[in-house]
């Protein structure tokens, strides 16, 4: 049998990883495009940017050279993931950096933004002061909780211009638009620009967030891009940024999810925005795991993996996480514990 990305789509066991659309901190998208691969990742999913996507692709490279050993440590990694890359096609709470001027800050504040930041990307240091950049992911929880209101955002936005030059020199397999209702001319836009150049990819996905007049929209997007030659990926994006956050976050990406199955749309359905480890589970009570081809997971299948990332850079300098066998396993492991239930749950 010949197992793939295609396969596990198909299948419904897809798994992608979200690394997050505006997130660049290259050492991590490095190993975690590593450590997930050998978990058996089926796609990577990353910000529109070149030194990104090369980090990404040096991660799975690695992890081939790696299969052998991970075969011996019980792992059945053979194939590589897909490279996708999220494009937006106008604001988008997933293409966003926040900032502050950190000379603002009172003396004695709290600093609930520092505590709050899932992705440690505000810090109080006598090294640095502010918003790491490279780490801030968009998610916006520090921008309410700041007592002074001094958190703001600045929009990421890379051209599908840009996007499509790369098409010609970069091994990008698959697409992901981002779009929002109401933002239908612009999509239009976007497209016009990319379907000339769709023969170049595997997979096109579209990924919108859940409003109650959802399906309108994405009727409309459906009916203009019509027909297509290669695989449609319908990504549910629930609630955004959020799967770190507790159990309940999985709840509206299943909603739209059974939208969707009672629609006429064609394509794939992949679940993301607040999914987790309770997200199969879910998904299992309701006689949905057949319906549904894949789950991405952004926020979670990153913190999991936190401490190991961090762990690594404690004791090294080039953060090449395979020279630490002990370490990349124990991540493997921990990222497995994420990917298996999926893997298993389309044979049960």
């Amino acid at each position: 049998m010949s197992y793939s990305p295609f396969y596990s789509l198909q299948e419904g066991n897809w798994f992608k990883l979200i690394c997050g659309a505006s997130y660049q901190h290259l050492p991590s998208i490095r190993n975690l495009a590593l450590i997930y691969t050998l978990a058996g990742a089926d796609c990577i999913d990353m910000a529109a940017d070149r030194a990104v996507i090369h980090s990404a692709l040096e991660g799975i490279k690695k992890a081939q050279d790696l299969f052998v050993e991970a075969k011996n440590q019980g792992y059945d990694s053979h194939f590589s993931p897909f490279v996708m890359v999220s494009i937006n096609d106008g604001e988008d709470p997933h293409f966003r950096k926040a900032y502050f001027n950190p000379n603002l800050c009172p003396i004695d504040c709290p600093r609930p933004c520092e505590s709050i930041c899932p992705a440690d990307a505000i810090t109080f240091s006598s090294m640095y002061r502010g918003v790491k950049s490279d780490l801030c992911y968009g998610c916006g929880r520090c921008l309410p909780i700041c007592p002074l209101n001094l958190i703001q955002t600045e929009s990421i936005f890379i051209t599908i211009d840009t996007i499509v030059e790369w098409l010609d020199i970069l091994p990008i397999d698959a697409i992901e638009i981002h779009t929002q209702e109401g933002h239908f001319s612009q999509f239009i836009s976007v497209w016009k620009k990319l379907q000339p150049h769709l023969s170049k990819l595997k997979i096109i996905a579209i990924s919108c967030p859940y409003t109650s007049n959802i399906m309108d929209y994405l009727q409309k997007i459906s009916d203009f891009i019509s027909p297509l030659e290669i695989p449609l990926i319908w990504q549910t994006d629930g609630r955004p940024m959020s799967g770190d956050i507790g159990e309940g976050t999985t709840h509206l990406t299943i909603k739209y999810a059974q939208k969707l199955m009672n629609s006429n749309l064609k394509g794939f359905i992949q679940l993301a925005g607040g999914t987790n480890e309770y997200t199969i589970k879910k998904l299992s009570e309701l006689n949905l795991t057949s319906k549904v081809a894949g789950i991405a997971f952004g926020s979670k299948g990153r913190k999991i993996i936190a401490d190991v990332l961090q762990e690594l850079e404690n004791i090294s300098t080039t953060n090449q996480i395979e020279n630490y066998p002990d370490l990349l396993w124990k991540g493997v492991e921990i990222a497995s514990s994420l990917v298996s239930p999926l893997k298993l749950a389309s044979v049960s």
